[in-house]
């Protein structure tokens, strides 16, 4: 509580969890009105009302080596963040994905009395399962997106509830392909390839020049395909047109969106596509795809040394088995991609397999998340 506001912390550190946090604000905000958001988020929640401490991109990185080079400036803003939050003393606490950032945070402020809800579990189930004693000093309760997440923190005497995935809820069970591509001003008849690089300027810096090599390989094979390109922010694409124009690309058919990942998932034939939440999307959209990664070579060494499974891609993970093929890191050449991506394109079986375990998926994780999450949520806040 300040005064007589009900205020609610809450701290998001990326584009999926600026979704997240936006439609669990809204539901939260349909019973409560009067509950006020204040921390660090993203321009959808900013939309919803919160009070913005500082801009989402400022914990926008990944890896080891890339989390090291803004190390100084990431941790004087979670400490400055501690101070804040004791004294104004929040009636409760969410920290949204980014546990590498939360958790520190989380675990001072529940230590003085505060409440403190995850929303979304960390892969402890995929890598660093250690992470699950420091949560439990963490966390008051967990929300869990997936449904094989919450035997894991029962057995640890961790509270939990499994919510499903908000994006389950949103996205259409049938996407209207030929709409979005009139739309689009794309001829129907035309192959279309949307190549999502990540949302994090590291991982654009990785994956640009790789995958505009790429294209160059597949228009060897099919001259008149399209490539959409989402791109998050201005940084991205810059950084991406700096590339289209080190590789001597700038005339090859390319379109640059300002975000509209999801539209661009939808009116391509094929998505090439960086490991992380946009594998999701592209599953639930129903859209063959191809999931590739390159990171730091140490980061990736480390990863894989403490990786639990065979597979990274969300898709893979939740299905237990290899649904979507990965091709990752040393691996991820253009000539290994373009291949990839014409051998989906040209076997119309395996996209109709694909999408068919893709819809028994969407109807798992749709579970009304936004207002499950709320109803966990409510009972922390102070009567009215």
């Amino acid at each position: 509580m300040v005064g007589q506001k009900v205020v609610v912390a809450i701290v998001a550190g990326e584009v999926s969890g600026d979704l997240l946090a936006s439609h669990l604000m809204a539901a939260i905000k349909l019973v409560r009105p009067d509950v006020e958001f204040i921390g660090i988020g993203g321009p959808k929640m900013k939309s919803v009302g919160m009070t913005m401490l500082y801009p989402m991109e400022k914990l926008a990185v990944f890896g080891y080596i890339e989390v090291l080079r803004h190390y100084r400036e990431i941790v004087g803003i979670r400490s400055a963040l501690r101070r804040y939050f004791l004294k104004a003393k929040p009636c409760l606490f969410i920290g949204v994905d980014a546990p590498d950032f939360n958790l520190n945070l989380e675990r001072a402020l529940k230590l003085h009395g505060i409440p403190v809800v995850h929303y979304v579990s960390p892969s402890i189930w995929a890598w660093r399962g250690e992470r699950i004693e420091k949560i439990k000093l963490a966390v008051t309760q967990m929300l869990a997106l997936f449904p094989h997440e919450p035997e894991i923190y029962e057995a640890a005497g961790v509270p939990v509830s499994y919510v499903g995935h908000p994006l389950a809820d949103i996205l259409p069970s049938e996407p209207d392909r030929p709409a979005m591509r009139e739309a689009m001003r794309l001829l129907q008849s035309t192959p279309v390839f949307a190549f999502l690089p990540g949302s994090r300027q590291s991982e654009v810096g990785q994956l640009a020049r790789v995958y505009i090599e790429t294209a160059k390989l597949i228009l060897l094979s099919l001259p008149e395909a399209r490539f959409l390109v989402p791109l998050a922010t201005r940084e991205t694409r810059l950084i991406f047109e700096q590339a289209l124009y080190e590789c001597e690309a700038e005339h090859l058919p390319f379109t640059l969106l300002f975000g509209h990942a999801q539209d661009a998932m939808i009116a391509a034939d094929i998505v090439l596509v960086a490991s992380g939440t946009a594998t999701l999307e592209c599953a639930l959209l129903k859209r063959p795809m191809v999931i590739t990664y390159r990171l730091n070579k140490f980061t990736w060494r480390m990863m894989k040394r403490k990786s639990y499974l065979p597979y990274f891609g969300l898709p893979n993970i939740l299905c237990g088995r290899f649904v979507v093929p990965e091709i990752l890191q040393d691996d991820a050449t253009p000539v290994n991609l373009a291949q990839a991506l014409l051998n989906l394109f040209n076997d119309a079986d395996a996209v109709a397999q694909m999408q068919a375990t893709f819809s028994q998926l969407h109807q798992t994780l749709r579970q009304n998340t936004a207002e499950r999450a709320a109803a966990a949520i409510l009972p922390y806040l102070p009567a009215i």
